[in-house]
């Protein structure tokens, strides 16, 4: 079936998207096998976050198979400099949930596609990229595709970015590529072990820019966003936004006055429509695998419903159905400690959002550092959107018993079984 493909601006860029589909329809929890009552206990665990000063506000949408089912705004979406109400319509900086929504959605098209494989090693790809050293034999263990994908690469979570921009500067991708190939640490054989880094994403995304020719926002947004029909999920790459002109910078106005403010900064003014990670901010120019994304609930919502769909919603596919499988299972050629599907968690340290009562086989979860997360459950075709910005003003407020607690309700208000939803 072909699809009649538009022309849109985003984000100053021209990029061709699939003709814009409608978001997700509503409906009542009873009607999807859940139980209204209980769902409303929500707003009190989110209202006291608020209280507490944790959050200035949030956003929380439930899905159930193919509908929205709860869809709530909450608090405030700015307090500095103005305060301005949180909408449902609020775009988030999704920060380190970019992995699963950017970085793994597209990347996971590239295995489907026969461009690359799991197994491969990152030296195919990127010249000179370090393997592992075990340092009582001496032996070479190079890092594969599915070792950045599960964070069982044993690279460094993060590097210390002001000495690097010290070093090599702002704004300098390359530079970024060449230190993380050659100088960043190995801490141990690939697939043993679980460490959560960054740098596993952006070693993705350089492979997936020199694969298709194309930076990872223009491929995520022609591929996975327009594909969905999303209107309000973009990156907002430095490069490109500082020459938006005419209807492009019009577009781009509108996408920034969307966005929920972040931290406070040294001038005074909260950063906004601008990633908060400083390295995928200073270094990566906002263009980044680790972080960058900025998205609303009710787009991520149909991500969602994509993803329990087996890889399409409303007649647009993103991938297939055994890639979905193969995407939200545990390598099993990886050691039990790393506990981590491709691009999703399962079962590691990181796992808290799915909460107590969410089935671990059948669930995967991504946490943003901003304070966003979703949980998708496979099993019962149910998904937790639940966006907050902990970071603003400051970089001070704590969301990881919240999101247990909000699963917690989310999950004991199924009443029936995926194959019962209307």
């Amino acid at each position: 079936m072909k699809v009649k493909r538009v022309i849109i601006c985003l984000v100053a860029a021209t990029i061709s998207f699939f003709a814009a589909a409608e978001g997700l329809k509503t409906a009542r929890p009873e009607d999807c096998g859940m139980d209204a009552a209980l769902l409303t206990r929500i707003d009190s665990v989110i209202n006291n976050e608020i209280d507490q000063k944790n959050i200035p506000g949030a956003v929380i949408s439930v899905v159930r198979g193919d509908k929205i089912v709860y869809l709530k705004a909450y608090g405030n979406k700015s307090v500095i400099p103005s305060v301005e109400p949180m909408t449902t319509e609020t775009m988030f900086d999704l920060a380190s949930v970019s992995k699963c929504i950017g970085t793994t959605l597209s990347f996971m098209q590239l295995i489907e596609r026969g461009n690359v494989r799991l197994t491969d090693n990152v030296s195919r790809y990127i010249p000179g990229f370090k393997p592992w050293v075990d340092p009582s034999s001496g032996e070479a263990v190079d890092i594969t595709i599915r070792d950045l994908m599960t964070h069982s690469s044993g690279l460094s979570p993060y590097i210390d970015v002001n000495e690097y921009v010290k070093e090599f500067g702002e704004n300098t991708p390359d530079s970024a590529e060449a230190f993380i190939a050659t100088r960043v640490k190995r801490n141990f054989r690939p697939g043993t072990q679980f460490m959560y880094s960054c740098l596993n994403f952006i070693t993705l995304q350089r492979i997936l820019e020199r694969v298709t020719g194309r930076k990872l926002y223009e491929y995520a947004s022609e591929n996975v966003f327009g594909v969905l029909g999303l209107q309000h999920t973009c990156y907002f790459p430095s490069d490109m936004v500082v020459s938006a002109k005419g209807a492009q910078a019009r577009r781009l106005k509108e996408l920034k006055a969307l966005c929920a403010p972040t931290e406070v900064q040294a001038d005074g003014n909260p950063l906004r429509a601008n990633v908060h990670d400083p390295l995928a901010r200073r270094v990566m120019m906002g263009n980044s695998g680790n972080a960058g994304v900025f998205s609303n609930a009710e787009d991520l919502s149909v991500i969602c419903a994509a993803i329990m769909n087996h890889g399409s919603w409303n007649g647009h596919r993103i991938l297939s159905p055994l890639t979905v499988d193969l995407m939200t299972t545990i390598p099993p050629q990886n050691s039990p400690e790393v506990g981590r599907a491709l691009g999703w968690d399962k079962k590691s340290s990181h796992s808290g959002p799915r909460g107590d009562i969410f089935d671990a086989e059948t669930t995967i979860e991504h946490t943003g550092y901003t304070g966003t997360s979703i949980v998708i459950d496979m099993k019962t075709k149910t998904a937790v959107v639940l966006l907050a910005h902990r970071v603003h003003p400051k970089d001070e407020g704590g969301v990881g018993r919240m999101r247990a607690l909000i699963s917690n309700i989310v999950a004991a208000s199924i009443l029936t079984p995926d194959s019962e939803i209307p």
